[in-house]
């Protein structure tokens, strides 16, 4: 017969309260009954069955997540698959709610994160780029109990509870087994782009990128990078600059956004399909130009796993369990005309039993 809570109260001698109090990590507990209780839970092997206490206090979970306010089909295609995850997961007494912010202002990403714990939220998960002002936010959410997750690109130095997103170093480093591969490695030089070299995941593709070109590719001359701050007009005016004064270019790495302004600049220099373009994250336009052979590759993350494992992570961090790291990493792929998937449902797997603790083991 599985151990109760009263079997914990008798064999550390204090009162039902006093063990519920215990479990629930609440205030008021001295040292020393708290450890007369976990030492009756590891004599007794006592494991508590979360979602039975959960659903016997009707315990919701209400998450908040982040995401830049911007036109980026990428940012919308999330945002959905988010949605999606948060819809299933309601059985779950889990509660989404999205919120957007200015991309490129801070200070009101800053203040809407400041205004979170007073609203009932249990955790939050963003996507913002790391920033002096993001810092200390995310800090003061933390010193106030609120676990904080990153979403895409990571902010290791602020204090963040856990990364959710591809190894982007490592996606740097494919893209440039891509690039010298397909070139050949003969002599040619690469642009590449970017939204903003303060990102995170920016700077980790570019240094990834780096490395393999290299080592790998020394004849091939990678050119800096040019940033669009998330402005399409920017974006066509630089690329179509750089290959008017530079005919030797023969690649191109699109480290961010943009790709239907890139797309829309390259074929009215009549150069559709004669240059390597090598993109990230399979948007319904990277996908049209794909087929039309516009892109060569796409390096790619499943953005339904990315949803779910987001409700799951959070979802842990707030019972303080531990994580199944291997179901939470997610993981590259790698996309080209030949081997385009179709259309995915993202609510056809859920991936979240009202328990919220299984996905698919492919996603």
């Amino acid at each position: 017969m599985r151990p109760t809570v009263n079997d914990i109260a008798r064999e550390a001698g204090v009162s039902l309260a006093t063990v519920d109090r215990v479990l629930n990590a609440r205030p008021g507990v001295r040292d020393k009954t708290i450890r007369a209780v976990n030492d009756a839970i590891s004599k007794l092997g006592y494991v508590r069955d979360l979602t039975a206490a959960n659903l016997a206090r009707s315990r919701n979970y209400r998450m908040a997540v982040v995401l830049p306010d911007t036109e980026s089909q990428f940012v919308q295609t999330l945002a959905s698959a988010l949605t999606d995850a948060g819809s299933i997961a309601a059985t779950a007494r889990i509660e989404l709610s999205l919120h957007r912010f200015p991309a490129e202002d801070p200070h009101a990403l800053a203040a809407l994160l400041t205004g979170l714990p007073g609203r009932g939220y249990a955790g939050v998960a963003l996507m913002a780029p790391e920033t002096p002002v993001l810092r200390d936010a995310i800090r003061g959410l933390r010193a106030k109990g609120m676990p904080v997750v990153a979403l895409v690109s990571d902010l290791p130095n602020t204090g963040r509870d856990h990364f959710i997103g591809i190894d982007n170093r490592a996606a740097g480093r494919t893209a440039g087994v891509l690039m010298g591969r397909f070139l050949g490695g003969t002599p040619a030089e690469v642009l590449v782009l970017g939204h903003s070299l303060l990102a995170r995941d920016m700077i980790e593709r570019r240094r990834g990128f780096d490395e393999v070109m290299l080592r790998d590719f020394p004849g091939i001359e990678v050119l800096p990078s040019l940033e669009t701050h998330g402005s399409s007009q920017t974006l066509r005016q630089v690329v179509a600059e750089r290959l008017a004064n530079a005919p030797n270019i023969k690649g191109i790495y699109a480290m961010g956004d943009g790709h239907r302004a890139l797309s829309q600049v390259i074929g009215d220099m009549g150069l559709s399909g004669k240059l390597l373009v090598i993109c990230h994250e399979l948007t319904p336009h990277v996908r049209q130009a794909l087929e039309a052979g516009e892109i060569t590759a796409v390096i790619t993350q499943n953005l339904g796993h990315l949803a779910r494992s987001t409700l799951r992570v959070l979802r842990a961090k707030a019972d303080n369990l531990p994580l199944d790291v291997g179901q939470e990493q997610i993981r590259i792929e790698i996309v080209l005309r030949e081997n385009l998937p179709g259309t995915p449902d993202l609510a056809a797997d859920s991936g979240l039993d009202p328990a919220g603790t299984t996905d698919n083991a492919a996603a």
